[in-house]
């Protein structure tokens, strides 16, 4: 069977590392998915990649930051694809020429502002295409089922980039809580420092907030880590100031916390919830892009677990590995995520990292699916971030998106195979 086909819709920091005409300021420089779809086509697991945008005039300069940073930093790392649109024009409906010009079951990769990933994922469905997507799936919990009984209808697999549940910590840490009892609370607290609104600007506070971009982190594995429990309730608040201090738009809040209210499935019926006066557990995630641009780290990550026989902490910032310069100072790196280390040779040497994992999961998963050798119901039981294994973080980032606007708890009520929220 031939390798699998891949197109890239979004040509910013996550696909590239091209940010404002030139290499990004975050930690993603060389970007994650170009460089890892580069190398899984060296390996001989992808075949022909794409790429498109709304603005084909980036492109040039998109190709030259590609061969300077990847391909004569690893081994002449072959990093060519073919563009859409034209350099001569813009389109922001580019992905459907794209897509069109994929051959049958061939893949997708969505890493665009958040409106733009329901009607693209639903538009390669409809063609016959599987598709990763970054978090969040959608903003909406009723889009995120449209998007599950379109890919099942066609067999299809829509896979969203939840990386962190690849890294070795949180998954030691899902088999660890599994041994200590009922989920009872669980806190989680992400930042990023405020160039990043300058990075957001054109979408922050617009299109999305900092819950959906950085609350579906610790929302997600909070799920992975209590598979038995589903939200029931959601109130959320936010702090607002500095954000509109750096041009952002008035409604863009600098932190928000969403307190959740889970109840534990039945036994037999997974569907279901307790009501709230029996056993129930509370989850509170707080994100804000409004960190100290030298707080030594990209993303301030960490959260507490407690279960009915014991706790766990994790704090992922600082990895015990610290870098201090007479540029930079003190700062704090996580080469387990993606490590740009050239290898003995120079190649990439950074397969091991759990950025890279996460699209070599998905690769593996849509060709296992090709080849009639796995189901979806595989990987829905192996706990991978299919759309089944996420309609909770769904429904709390819209639920706490709602909270904030109507000024209210939202509750979380899941009927047979439907959730909704009231």
């Amino acid at each position: 069977m031939a390798p699998l086909d891949v197109c890239m819709v979004g040509t910013g920091e996550y696909t590239t590392g091209f940010v404002g005409g030139g290499a990004s300021g975050s930690d993603k420089k060389v970007g994650v998915v170009g460089l890892t779809l580069f190398d899984l086509r060296r390996r001989g697991k992808v075949g022909n990649l794409s790429m498109v945008g709304v603005s084909g005039q980036k492109f040039p300069a998109i190709r030259e930051h590609l061969t300077k940073n990847i391909t004569q930093v690893y081994n002449n790392l072959d990093t060519s694809f073919d563009s859409y649109p034209d350099n001569n024009t813009s389109d922001p409906e580019a992905y459907k020429a794209a897509i069109d010009a994929l051959p049958p079951a061939s893949a997708i990769t969505i890493f665009t502002p958040d409106p733009t990933h329901f009607p693209i994922a639903l538009y390669a469905l409809q063609k016959g295409h599987h598709v990763l997507v970054t978090k969040p799936a959608t903003l909406l919990l009723s889009e995120h089922q449209i998007l599950l009984a379109e890919a099942r209808k066609r067999n299809l697999l829509v896979y969203v980039e939840h990386h962190k549940r690849f890294d070795p910590a949180y998954a030691d840490a899902r088999h660890k809580a599994t041994q200590i009892g009922d989920f009872n609370y669980f806190y989680s607290y992400m930042s990023q420092p405020k160039s990043q609104l300058e990075t957001f600007k054109a979408w922050a506070g617009k299109d999305s907030d900092i819950s959906y971009y950085l609350n579906s982190h610790h929302i997600d594995i909070c799920a992975y880590l209590a598979p038995q429990w589903r939200p029931a309730r959601v109130n959320a608040s936010a702090s607002k100031g500095i954000a509109t201090g750096v041009g952002c738009v008035a409604e863009t809040e600098d932190t928000i916390t969403c307190m959740v209210e889970w109840g534990k499935s039945v036994e037999g019926k997974e569907d279901q919830v307790e009501d709230l006066g029996a056993k129930r557990a509370v989850g509170i995630y707080t994100a804000s892009w409004t960190a100290p641009q030298k707080a030594g780290v990209h993303s301030n990550q960490y959260f507490h677990y407690v279960g009915s026989k014991g706790e766990i902490r994790m704090n992922q910032a600082k990895r015990g590995y610290d870098v201090t310069s007479d540029d930079g100072g003190l700062a704090w790196y996580n080469p387990f995520y993606m490590s740009y280390a050239p290898g003995p040779t120079g190649e990439f040497n950074g397969q091991s990292g759990y950025g890279y994992v996460s699209f070599e999961k998905f690769v593996d998963a849509v060709t296992a699916l090709k080849e009639g050798t796995a189901t979806l119901d595989n990987f829905d039981n192996m706990n991978l971030p299919t759309l089944k294994n996420t309609l909770a973080t769904s429904a709390i980032l819209e639920a706490g998106r709602r909270s904030l606007d109507e000024k209210r708890p939202i509750d979380v009520v899941v009927n047979g195979d439907q959730w909704e929220l009231q």
